[in-house]
């Protein structure tokens, strides 16, 4: 069997596991990252619009700074979010996207002569002050007061991850790909690395380190429709929840998408409706203005996905074989703007719709897409439960996003989290040793080995892999969707309760040799559905709406009870979660308040509390003013 050594593991090459390894290589530590599949083919380069970070370069992003982009984020969050991280990630985030720029990102730039701009379908002129000619352009995303995303067309995740694995190419990082881990190696405190199946081969192999760097991105796969690769099936998640003493934070926590295609549920950007695209109805009407008035198509996407449904239950959807849709309209944005900086879009309706979006609509509807779930983390990005593990990206619950991300700030995430935690994890290397038994290493290699021949054996049953998962899948999308209740929740705990029996008595089809997907798939599968029923126990004990959690019979964000976060372990032997909450921010720099859209109500939390823990901060009379 094959041992591997490094100072640091990486699980996981996409833009946040890369940026993570350069830091450390950069800082003459020894680095492996492990990716399922080729680096560049990462979900990260699957992100088509662009990365929020304050420049205040183009002539509608006049005046923004990290302030401004901590507010946003704050409010975003629904007041979910650790404020503490959202404030290293909105200072850190221009800093983050000049080094990506030097580093080799082609970002688009400000171009001479006339602009134009698009909002709400309608054309008008740019600002009197004239742009600085080639500095790092924006366009506009969801819930933010000004234009920050800086993008390259709608192809940012590629470009910035061809650029990342150049880095790492550069820095000798090796980047092993079909390489998938399937257990952590630790002794209950300390974490040594993990068992690895080879994706070629079949075969199991070790990869020992002094830290190890959970960077696998969501879990979005556990759903049935979603825009997410399948590669995004929770496999991070799951090895590290396995331990018994790792938690996931917010399980309920999860985004849905406005625009998925349909019927595939492929993503088409939220760039679209920042440069100008509208939502249309079956009378092929706009609607968002009725219930957005100030923010309209890009009000958050929590607000969107919510108001697209209402529109949908009100009758105003659109039928087809594939169930009620609803219309994107970017037409009017014209020939020369689609073909350049909504290419990938025009490929993706050509090549999966057959629809030319310069003169046709695109069917769309919300879907899930995000995970602001995750394994948490502290600010420094360690795990909680185990010394030396650390995660970084959509995998972690960092906990910059809350209870709902902005477009944008996700994809930044990936870097700026990647450079803040990687320097972090570089101090740990600093100054920790550790030692490796081989006893224990022995141990976890055979309880996997014991595993497979098992499922290869058929002696834990011979239930269908797929139908199981279908089961779990269908279950999540009844009672956790955009809107939840008690009735569809409980029904969903109920079903998951018996899904998990399922998957612990699958087998397989296949004689499971080699690189066997159905081996792999079954693997993970009882971790997933323990996933799943984090998502739903958890989504029916918080009884309030927060950002994308919405609760029919709950509708208003009770910040008296509910402003916290959701810690879920899975204990050793245990048929439920335990869940456990902690407070969601240790200082406010913005105190609790009315995001500005979404309407509904709020009760308010204790005003003594909110006083003892509220900071003096320029965003606090920034906070009132907006």
């Amino acid at each position: 069997m094959q041992t591997h050594f490094s100072d640091l593991l990486v699980i996981g090459a996409g833009l946040a596991g890369e940026r993570v390894a350069c830091e450390a290589a950069q800082n003459g530590f020894t680095a492996t990252c492990l990716s399922i599949v080729p680096a560049r083919r990462s979900h990260s380069s699957a992100a088509q619009g662009g990365m929020q970070a304050s420049l205040g370069n183009c002539a509608m992003g006049e005046g923004d700074n990290s302030d401004v982009h901590f507010i946003d984020t704050v409010k975003g969050s629904d007041w979910g979010c650790d404020q503490e991280v959202a404030r290293l990630f909105a200072d850190a985030a221009p800093i983050e996207m000049r080094r990506l720029a030097a580093w080799g990102v082609p970002w688009n730039r400000v171009v001479p002569g006339k602009s134009f701009y698009f909002k709400g379908g309608e054309k008008f002129e740019k600002y009197e002050k004239e742009e600085k000619e080639g500095l790092i352009t924006a366009r506009s995303f969801g819930g933010t007061a000004k234009w920050r995303t800086c993008y390259t067309s709608d192809g940012t995740g590629h470009a910035v991850m061809c650029t990342m694995d150049n880095r790492c190419a550069q820095l000798g990082i090796n980047v092993f790909d079909k390489k998938e881990a399937i257990s952590l190696i630790h002794d209950g405190d300390t974490c040594k690395g993990a068992v690895v199946r080879c994706l070629r081969t079949g075969r199991l192999e070790v990869f020992l380190a002094k830290a190890t760097a959970i960077c696998t991105g969501g879990f979005g796969r556990i759903y049935k429709a979603t825009t997410n690769a399948v590669i995004c099936d929770g496999g991070g998640h799951v090895i590290a929840h396995d331990t018994g003493v790792v938690p996931i934070g917010n399980p309920e926590s999860i985004q849905f998408h406005p625009t998925g295609i349909v019927p595939t549920d492929i993503l088409v950007t939220e760039g679209c409706r920042g440069d100008g695209g509208t939502l249309l109805d079956v009378n092929e009407e706009r609607f968002m203005h009725i219930y957005e008035p100030e923010k309209a198509e890009l009000a958050s996407r929590d607000v969107v996905s919510r108001r697209m449904t209402e529109h949908m239950r009100a009758g105003k959807g659109v039928k087809s074989p594939y169930g009620e849709h609803l219309w994107l309209d970017i037409r009017h944005l014209g020939d020369k703007h689609i073909s350049t900086k909504l290419r990938e879009v025009d490929e993706i309706c050509h090549h999966f719709l057959g629809v030319d979006p310069r003169t046709q609509l695109i069917p769309v509807r919300p879907t899930q897409h995000y995970t602001m779930a995750g394994i948490r983390t502290d600010k420094d990005g360690a795990v909680y439960g185990l010394k030396g593990l650390f995660s970084a990206g959509e995998a972690a619950c960092w906990d910059m996003h809350g209870f709902n991300r902005l477009g944008g700030n996700s994809l930044a995430e990936t870097v700026v989290a990647g450079g803040i935690i990687g320097a972090k994890i570089v101090e740990f290397l600093k100054g920790h040793e550790t030692t490796f038994d081989t006893a224990s290493i022995n141990d976890a290699v055979n309880k996997q080995k014991k595993r497979i021949d098992d499922l290869v054996a058929g002696r834990c049953g011979h239930l269908n892999v797929y139908q199981v998962r279908n089961e779990m899948q269908e279950a999540l999308m009844k009672g956790c969707f955009v809107f939840r209740n008690q009735k569809d929740l409980e029904e969903t705990v109920q079903t998951l309760q018996g899904t998990l029996e399922k998957s612990r008595k699958v087998g397989l089809v296949s004689d499971g040799a080699g690189a066997n997907f159905e081996l792999g798939s079954a693997l993970k599968l009882e971790g997933q559905v323990k996933l799943a029923l984090c998502i739903a126990q958890a989504a029916l004990q918080r009884t309030e709406s927060r950002g994308s959690h919405n609760r029919e019979d709950f509708p208003e964000r009770n910040d008296q009870d509910w402003l916290n976060r959701t810690l879920a372990y899975w204990r050793e032997g245990a048929d439920m979660p335990e869940l456990v909450y902690e407070d969601t921010t240790p200082l406010f720099e913005l105190p609790p308040g009315d995001r500005g859209y979404g309407g509904g109500k709020i009760i308010p939390a204790d005003a003594k509390y909110v006083k003892e823990r509220t900071v003096k901060s320029p965003v606090t009379e920034i906070g009132k003013k907006k």
